[in-house]
């Protein structure tokens, strides 16, 4: 018994003696307490860091839990964290720390990272380094110096959490980010970041539950999101503000997938019903996209689904109607192209021969499709056989893409085809049988071959195939030259007469002679239609509408000329651009060329139109569509002298809307991408509807691959002159993003951009409005008075605020593009519901022919208003200022 007691006597002596023992860690901790600043109530205090709050230690006196988040902490930590060898659980979120995360390499007992909601500005790359049992990471809301997601994470290969949204991530994500290295991880949080590229392959058969990835910019997301459909184990998808494409993979094995958020991409395709049919689906947003067939409808019950109409591209608005069967086609010819953003964005509506909204592609002969003209779309993919399904086609022209596989059989069925077109791309196998002169082939060298690179079938039969495409084409052409000799010949009879515009059976002849000559022009302003004849109007047409250019009709005056009123003999008013005499010659000249040859190809419900044009001896004139509401400058900064009333906030909302979306589509929905370089109000007027046009394309300059380029000559107005355009000359679409970024502000303000009556600080109004944003207090001050400021508006007006400042950034990649800026507006007009159009998506409408203008048969109306000429005033004397201080000035 006496034994037992020595025994145990010494047994408790030896804890106590280790109990006494100062904690290996000591001295790292003592230097952490020093590097933090703590609130007056700390208990950080003593020489023992076990009994500090928030501080365990095991029974070596090893430190295993920091956790001393939501404190009001501030200060920094120290760079020997990683000496805390056995450190389970770090936690410093919700604080005021500032610097760096150091590494934490080596502490392989590791379990938690908390560091979200703190001021560290940087991240170390390897702190994740031999963290073998890590599985919870949050570094969300730090303001990180741009950094990646470090290869260092590959060692955690226990990750179940991983979030680190809104830090200034950036770069793609990496292919090691999938279930081979991380077998547990479920959630993955990386929304509001700014990562690009394209999801990873590896993300097939990843066990991740919860994918958060929305809200990138300026960079975003792209790509497919076809990997989803091996991702089983989804509940929760966000992907919402990225510009994926392509149609919705097959969702079927989705069987968990709860909430689906897809908004504001360009998803094309049609809805599937794997999708729709899943019974597990609770919440599904799918607004501002390119959807195409029927408005889909959802099995799941007590689903929300947030389908706003009108913003994407399906066929009718109610649920579950059916489309119209050449829409189903037309929709299954695509679908073997992997439905291409451009089809989705242009082929709107329920009629693929409706005179209101032309089908890129398409040409219809009354109700029926006649000709289908794809040539050059860059398009990938195979040949569908659903081309059959359209019985009254007579062209088919695919030539000149990237087209692979067979041509179908069932081609050979459409009786009336009397042209197909596939040169120029990578066929192969057997070609089918066709009638004289259909069949064009030339530009696929594996034709006639089973598969590319092997030979297959007879000599005869290329040879034959040669021979008879050899022929059709020496047919077509001198069938075009015998079309051609009689055209010139009936003009010669009528060179009196005003020009008429083709249409119908005209239409498509001219189509198919077109598409016979090779190197032949495109046909129609988007690669589909016949393209009218040049509007040219007589000089004594013009001047009998303007009174001989009589001063009581000016609009305005520029740097290129002066505007006037005019009305042709039809009664239709017009505006008439006199270029004057002392630029007729050389640069103005040029810049006269340019005008017209960009006017006559763009056709937008939110960009003003040209009706005519007159180059007769001298003279050198443009017509435009007349707006009789004048510019938006009158109505944002003299409206009280001009009598009229003050832009209510949904208004001046539609309006933003319409000027982004005729940039957008100046931007990236043209046939090609143009670059305005003179955005501002007054270059943007006002139809009798108030919905706002952009005007004046004289300083308009056709954007080269890449949308980029380097011009000598600064063309613009000072205070919308993007910084980097007016010091260096450098123009991409980005100098127009920040113009549409100085508009929002004056929208917001009613300041004008540039007004040399304030004080110096107050000059230029971006340096201005940033100073006033930033300060919650003072920005109600800045916004105009004559906007009624309330609960309803103040979120919108907030964000509209918040996409300003995005827009003119002083950095071109820190800008968003316009379709972003399009996506964001849409959605805060949602709340507004203006009971008319706000779509504007009247792309490539073609005009009315020149002879009903003239004669009277057009009831059309608008205007081209005040003060719409470029105007480059002299510098003033502050201009120097605004490139050397600050964000974007």
């Amino acid at each position: 018994m006496t034994i037992i007691v020595n025994v145990l006597f010494c047994f408790l002596c030896a804890i106590a003696l280790v109990s006494a023992q100062p904690s290996p860690d000591l001295a790292t901790m003592n230097a952490l307490r020093d590097s933090l600043k703590f609130p007056k109530d700390s208990s950080w205090t003593g020489p023992d860091p076990c009994k500090w709050s928030g501080v365990q230690c095991d029974r070596s006196n090893r430190i295993t839990r920091i956790q001393i988040g939501n404190k009001g902490i501030s200060g920094t930590l120290t760079s020997d964290l990683n000496t805390l060898s056995s450190l389970t659980v770090f936690e410093v979120m919700g604080n005021k720390l500032t610097g760096g995360i150091p590494s934490l390499a080596g502490l392989n007992a590791l379990q938690t990272i908390n560091a979200h909601d703190n001021s560290f500005t940087s991240i170390s790359a390897d702190i994740f380094t031999g963290l073998t049992s890590l599985q919870h990471v949050y570094l969300d809301g730090n303001p990180f110096s741009p950094w990646e997601i470090p290869m260092s994470l590959k060692s955690a290969t226990s990750l179940v959490d991983f979030s680190a949204a809104n830090c200034f991530l950036s770069g793609k994500i990496p292919d090691f980010l999938g279930g081979q290295t991380f077998p547990s991880l479920q959630k993955l949080r990386l929304s509001s970041n700014s990562l690009s590229g394209e999801l990873p392959l590896s993300f097939a058969n990843s066990p991740v539950q919860t994918l958060l990835l929305n809200g990138q910019t300026p960079q975003k997301l792209n790509g497919s999101i076809s990997v989803l459909q091996n991702m089983t184990s989804l509940t929760e998808v966000s992907l919402q503000g990225n510009a994926f494409s392509g149609p919705l993979p097959d969702m079927s094995g989705l069987v968990s997938l709860t909430k689906f958020n897809v908004r504001e991409n360009q998803l094309t395709g049609l809805v599937p019903s794997s999708f729709t049919e899943l019974q597990s689906l609770a919440v599904v947003n799918m607004t501002n996209n390119l959807f195409q067939g029927s408005t889909p409808t959802f099995k799941a019950k007590n689903i929300a689904v947030d389908i706003t109409p009108r913003l994407n591209s399906f066929c009718l608005d109610s649920p579950g109607v059916p489309c119209d069967p050449r829409v189903n086609s037309l929709l299954a010819i695509v679908e073997a192209f992997g439905y291409p953003v451009r089809f989705a964005q242009s082929w709107k509506g329920n009629d693929p021969c409706s005179s209101k909204n032309v089908w890129v592609g398409i040409t219809c002969t009354g109700a029926d499709i006649t000709v289908i003209n794809f040539k050059g779309m860059g398009l990938k993919g195979t040949i569908s056989p659903r081309f059959a399904d359209l019985t009254s086609l007579r062209v088919i022209n695919l030539s000149q893409n990237n087209l692979t596989g067979v041509i179908p059989q069932e081609l050979t069925k459409l009786s009336s085809l009397a042209t197909l077109d596939v040169s120029n791309n990578q066929l192969y196998g057997k070609v089918p049988v066709f009638g004289p002169n259909v069949l064009i082939t030339t530009g696929n060298p594996d034709l006639g071959k089973d598969d590319p690179g092997h030979a297959s079938g007879s000599s005869g039969s290329n040879a034959g195939t040669v021979v008879g495409s050899v022929f059709g084409v020496v047919m077509g052409l001198l069938l075009m030259g015998l079309i051609i000799f009689l055209v010139v010949k009936k003009r010669k009879q009528n060179r009196k007469k005003y020009p008429q515009q083709h249409s119908g059976e005209e239409d498509a002849l001219k189509i198919t002679i077109d598409n016979l000559c090779a190197g032949g022009s495109e046909s129609g302003s988007n690669g589909l239609l016949v393209e009218p004849e040049n509007p040219v109007m007589p000089i004594q047409v013009l001047r009998d509408a303007t009174d001989n250019f009589n001063e009581k009709n000016i609009l305005g005056r520029g740097g290129f000329g002066i505007v006037y009123k005019g009305e042709l003999p039809s009664g239709k008013t017009v505006a008439v651009k006199r270029m004057e005499s002392s630029v007729m010659s050389g640069k103005g000249l040029d810049e006269f060329k340019s005008e017209i040859a960009v006017l006559t190809k763009v056709r937008h419900r939110n960009l003003v139109k040209v009706e005519g044009y007159c180059l007769e001896s001298n003279e050198r004139l443009l017509v435009y569509e007349y707006m009789p509401l004048g510019t938006l400058s009158s109505h944002l900064f003299n409206w009280q002298e001009e009598g009229l009333q003050p832009l209510e906030w949904s208004r001046r909302l539609i309006i933003a809307s319409d000027v982004a979306k005729g940039v957008e589509y100046l931007h990236s929905q043209a046939h090609q991408s143009f670059i305005h370089r003179d955005l501002k109000p007054s270059n943007i007027l006002l139809g009798d509807d108030m919905r706002a046009r952009v005007a004046d394309f004289g300083l308009v300059r056709l954007a080269p691959e890449g949308t980029q380029s380097i011009e000598t000559k600064i063309a613009g107005t000072f205070g919308y002159l993007a910084p980097e355009y007016a010091v260096t000359g450098r123009v991409t679409t980005k100098v127009d993003v920040y113009s549409f970024g100085v508009i929002l502000m004056e929208l917001l303000t009613g300041r004008k951009a540039l007004d040399v009556k304030r004080s110096e600080e107050d000059v230029h109004l971006v340096t201005w409005f940033r100073r006033m944003f930033i300060n919650k207090d003072s920005f109600p001050k800045a916004i105009d008075a004559s906007i009624d400021i309330n609960e309803e508006t103040l979120p919108s007006i907030n964000k509209v605020a918040e996409l300003a400042c995005h827009c003119s950034a002083r950095e071109p990649h820190q800008r968003p593009d316009m379709s972003h800026v399009v996506r964001v507006l849409a959605s805060l007009l949602d709340q507004w519901k203006p009971d008319e159009d706000i779509s504007g998506n009247d792309y490539d409408a073609p005009p009315p022919p020149l002879s009903e203008m003239i004669q009277g048969t057009s009831n059309d109306s608008s205007f081209f208003g005040d003060n719409s000429l470029t105007s480059i005033p002299s510098r003033p004397r502050q201009i120097d200022n605004i490139f050397n201080t600050g964000q974007g000035r």
